[in-house]
């Protein structure tokens, strides 16, 4: 289940011009449970964590 959400979030971004924050608020219905998942992901620092990554292989890929 989770592979197939990384996944369709993923192409949804990679097929469109939107934002991402546009993507989920058109997924999100108020009080749904998507928008519930993706508050318990931002009250435990996903987004940071997510952007750290990010930033450690841009930073390791330079001193390659």
């Amino acid at each position: 289940f989770a592979a197939q959400a990384v996944l369709g979030s993923a192409k949804m971004v990679l097929e469109t011009v939107l934002h991402p924050g546009e993507l989920k608020d058109m997924v999100c219905s108020p009080g749904g449970t998507t928008i519930e998942g993706v508050k318990a992901l931002e009250r435990n620092g996903m987004r940071a964590a997510g952007m750290e990554a990010l930033e450690a292989c841009v930073e390791k890929s330079r001193l390659l």
